[in-house]
């Protein structure tokens, strides 16, 4: 099929930032797209050639957004299976495929799954709701980590469970207690697969995380680790891939214990928040293997050019309202550095916002600039 500069129609599901990165992407190629999200003001609206505004967990929604596209994708999980299901057995190309998702949607079945194909990842108990947690509180060990199963994201959904009387603020939703795995790093490996088998891995990255708000603030890549950690670790995300089947990017996030070994925490089928450095420190971006996989052509090269930190740009604490993005000014005088902006309008307490990029031959000096653009740039409100 011809992509470029045709009549072929990919159709994204959610236009968040994660679409408009993608976009940028398309539109170096001039692939014609159509983009479908709940927001009037997503931020992929402007950079589409087509934007519908719908809600994506409606059957009807999804179903007649997808009838206009030759092929479909999407850069949120949180969309209708049946509907999916129903578009790709009337034969439309939808990748990660809807089975895929069934299998990573919900985070009980998710981990489900890696118990069942003899994955490494933390002990678990599935509950139908927090009423059954409570009922057998006294067997489970504290602390532990309690998720909720479904509709969580950015450290919402996610809380450390260390005395009892913690689980009194939360929903009475299908959840999930977690043995605590003390670790050394969370890691991630991103891996790209096409439809004919082609299928490559992203170099480790680690990440550090925001002790109260249960965000990534930097992404580090390569991960400052040992190389047969590593090897390990990609080893493993080649078998999460092989499982699930997934054709387009496997983002797997990882516990490296404290004994070296490898547990898998959870996974994205999309374009994912520890790819980002890939726009400026990869001989090819997260988001244009993404648009390669799907398509069923050649994958690029996954090597980084050059060490690459990501900063996450997130809504300061005690600022709602009209986003002012304060000294964005003096980093951009910093070589090496390039923001990217998002696009929302508002902004909010550790609302995701933009990030930045720094990249630099000398990893200690990219993480000495990160550091100084975490401390530099603030965003804040009028």
């Amino acid at each position: 099929m011809n992509y470029f500069s045709s009549d072929f129609k990919l159709g994204i599901l959610g236009g968040g930032q994660l679409g408009k990165m993608l976009l940028f992407d398309t539109r170096k190629f001039d692939i014609q797209t159509y983009v479908l999200d709940p927001s009037d003001e997503a931020p992929s609206k402007f950079a589409c050639n087509k934007f519908f505004q719908g809600d994506l967990m409606d059957y009807e929604t999804v179903y007649n957004f997808g009838k206009q596209v030759d092929v479909l994708t999407f850069e949120i999980e949180l969309v209708n299976l049946e509907a999916l299901t129903q578009l790709e057995n009337e034969g439309l190309k939808i990748y990660p495929s809807p089975k895929t998702l069934k299998g990573i949607q919900n985070k009980g079945i998710q981990k489900q799954f890696y118990a069942d194909h003899h994955i490494p990842t933390a002990p678990f108990e599935r509950f139908e709701n927090l009423e059954g947690l409570k009922a057998k509180i006294q067997d489970i060990k504290l602390p532990f980590v309690w998720k909720c199963t479904e509709f969580g994201y950015d450290g919402n959904g996610v809380k450390v469970i260390r005395q009892v009387s913690d689980l009194d603020s939360l929903p009475n939703v299908e959840c999930i207690a977690e043995t605590m795995i003390p670790f050394k790093n969370e890691l991630a490996v991103i891996v790209c697969r096409n439809p004919s088998g082609e299928i490559k891995t992203y170099p480790v990255v680690e990440m550090e995380f925001h002790p109260e708000a249960n965000q990534v603030e930097y992404v580090i890549c390569p991960a400052r680790i040992d190389d047969k950690v590593a090897e390990k670790a990609r080893a493993i995300a080649l078998n999460v891939s092989e499982k699930f089947n997934h054709v387009g990017l496997l983002a797997v996030e990882m516990f490296q214990t404290n004994d070296d070994d490898i547990l898998v925490n959870e996974v994205a089928p999309r374009p994912h928040n520890s790819g980002h450095y890939s726009i400026e420190a990869s001989y090819t971006s997260q988001f244009e293997n993404h648009l390669r996989a799907i398509l069923n052509l050649p994958l690029g090269n996954t090597d980084s050019k050059v060490a690459g930190i990501m900063v996450n740009l997130v809504g300061a604490e005690g600022f709602s309202g009209d986003v002012v993005y304060e000294n964005i000014e003096t980093i951009l005088g910093w070589n090496g550095v390039t923001p990217h902006i998002y696009g929302k309008k508002q902004t909010r307490p550790f609302r995701k916002m933009g990030h930045v990029t720094i990249v630099n031959e000398d990893m200690s000096e990219a993480r000495r600039i990160a550091e100084n653009v975490k401390n530099t740039i603030r965003v804040i409100s009028n």
